[in-house]
């Protein structure tokens, strides 16, 4: 199902609901980061060379800390050789688990761009894949940009135009079992969206939107996020376009449900240390585990510094509205068919004159990105109704 997110806020802020969309539900604020997370201390599943740690492991180690900005650290250890499981690391989950959610993650600092690491920051729900796993923050090795990814059982693809985000899909079926679990993954091309790039420029801000018609993710650098992204009332119709889109060929409330927020920062495994044979190979030699374990300095730079964490719920009476199509949804999702089909009719009229996606000659690929996506939710929105 398409479903166009621009294009409904506007109806139903014409109804004077859009105002009600979001509401603080979980503020990971420093004075109480860490007792809203379980430390989890068992084997990494994806194999790698790690020592996940308990809180008090971690807080003697000085891998865990609130900083007197009010920023909090979570690091590794970068002081001595590792032995056994792997490097001493941490993995956090939290506690409340989410489904549907816009979570707001500010950060000064990532851990990414380093031989040997592969950061995440994202969620997952239980029985995994049947629950899915949206990874925000990903990547492995000296990578300088963004992957952002879902994994879920077959039947999920992430089929919307490229047109309606900006990152370059690398696949779009998110079924674990296909393509060695590559997922619907899409990269951003930005530079300054992971790893020493980044941490050149002063972090960032991550938004990830989940409702039940589709999950995006956002990133802007330090200084460049809309001011009502911090606000008590975040409007991510307001945002332009995602930088990944998950919309389009999956039913999200079938693929993706009771999610926790993962930080870790695991060491080779099935992916970074696949990777090794790479540009990391050509600079340290030997393998990836062997370069972890002997090295502890290279990983003085793995850590995140958080700013702010918080979560956002959908206020009661808009996913009444929507989700459960209450009259003003219903009333506000008709007035969007019928902008969307008088667009299309414009649209068929513009091709014949013009001969280009029903748009003229000199407006942008980019520029028309929106009218195709109404164009596609007055083919799609008679499911929403019915």
């Amino acid at each position: 199902m398409y479903f166009s997110t621009l294009l409904i806020t506007a109806a139903l802020a014409r109804l004077g609901l859009a105002q009600r969309w979001y509401t603080l539900q979980d503020d990971y604020s420093s004075s109480n980061f860490f007792n809203m997370f379980n430390f989890q201390t068992e084997n990494d599943p994806t194999g790698g060379y790690v020592n996940y740690v308990d809180q008090g492991t971690a807080q003697n180690g000085g891998m865990i800390s609130v900083q007197s900005s009010g920023q909090v650290y979570i690091g590794v250890d970068h002081t001595n050789t590792a032995s056994g499981r792997g490097r001493n690391s941490v993995r956090l989950e939290s506690k409340n688990t989410y489904t549907h959610a816009l979570v707001v993650l500010s950060l000064a600092h990532m851990p990414g761009g380093i031989c040997g690491t592969w950061p995440a920051f994202w969620m997952f729900g239980p029985q995994w894949p049947a629950s899915g796993e949206i990874d925000i923050i990903e990547g492995v090795n000296n990578a300088n940009t963004n992957s952002m990814t879902g994994h879920t059982t077959p039947g999920c693809s992430a089929t919307y135009p490229a047109s309606a985000f900006t990152g370059a899909q690398l696949s779009s079926d998110c079924d674990t079992a296909v393509n060695s679990n590559q997922g619907c993954s899409t990269v951003d091309p930005d530079s300054r969206s992971y790893g020493a790039g980044f941490n050149a420029q002063g972090g960032g801000v991550y938004a990830m939107e989940w409702t039940t018609y589709y999950i995006q993710v956002f990133f802007w650098p330090a200084g460049a996020a809309p001011a009502n992204v911090f606000s008590d009332n975040p409007e991510p119709w307001t945002w332009g376009e995602p930088a990944f889109l998950l919309q389009g060929g999956c039913d999200i409330d079938a693929h993706f449900a009771n999610h926790q927020i993962v930080f870790d920062n695991t060491f080779c495994g099935s992916w970074a240390g696949a990777a090794w044979g790479g540009g990391c190979a050509a600079q340290h030699g030997g393998s990836c585990n062997a370069f972890v374990q002997d090295n502890p300095g290279a990983f003085a730079d793995s850590y995140w510094l958080v700013d702010s964490l918080k979560v956002y719920r959908m206020q009661g009476s808009f996913k009444r509205d929507v989700d459960e199509g209450g009259l003003e949804g219903r009333e506000a999702v008709a007035e969007a068919e019928a902008e969307a089909e008088a667009e299309a009719e414009a649209e068929a009229e513009a091709e014949a004159a013009f001969g280009y996606q029903g748009l003229p000659r000199n407006i942008t690929k980019e520029e028309g990105a929106p009218a195709r996506r109404r164009r596609h939710l007055g083919e799609h929105l008679r499911g929403v109704k019915a």
